[in-house]
């Protein structure tokens, strides 16, 4: 059974920093692509950043230079840094671990920016 374990959010000024991580497990972690997905209030779920199983990443233009997606396999997780936070990326952050037609999703950890 898949499982993807999100952490890492919380309550942060505008310009502070996250890590976010996301455990997993039933699955071949290194043969999957990660991604980072958020909701905001009232807006669909959106892509943030993905990592291919190579490590190849690729960022939301409202993100790039500001986030930065890693994994290790070793470990089974995947990671985003995200520094300059700003009260936008205020939202539920989603892992989803993709191969194929195949998608699983964490439960969603909570990301507000506010002062």
């Amino acid at each position: 059974q898949v499982q993807l374990v999100e952490s890492g959010g919380g309550l942060v000024q505008p310009g502070g920093s996250l890590r976010l991580s996301c455990a997993a497990s039933g699955i071949i972690f290194s043969i999957y692509h990660m991604g980072w997905y958020r909701q905001a209030p009232g807006k669909q779920r959106e892509l943030v950043a993905r990592i291919t199983s190579g490590g190849t990443a690729n960022y939301a233009d409202s993100v790039k230079g500001r986030s930065t997606i890693s994994r290790d396999d070793a470990k089974n997780t995947v990671y985003m840094q995200m520094d300059s936070l700003r009260p936008e990326d205020t939202a539920v952050y989603y892992c989803n671990a993709a191969l194929g037609t195949l998608s699983a999703w964490g439960q969603g950890t909570q990301v507000t920016v506010s002062s």
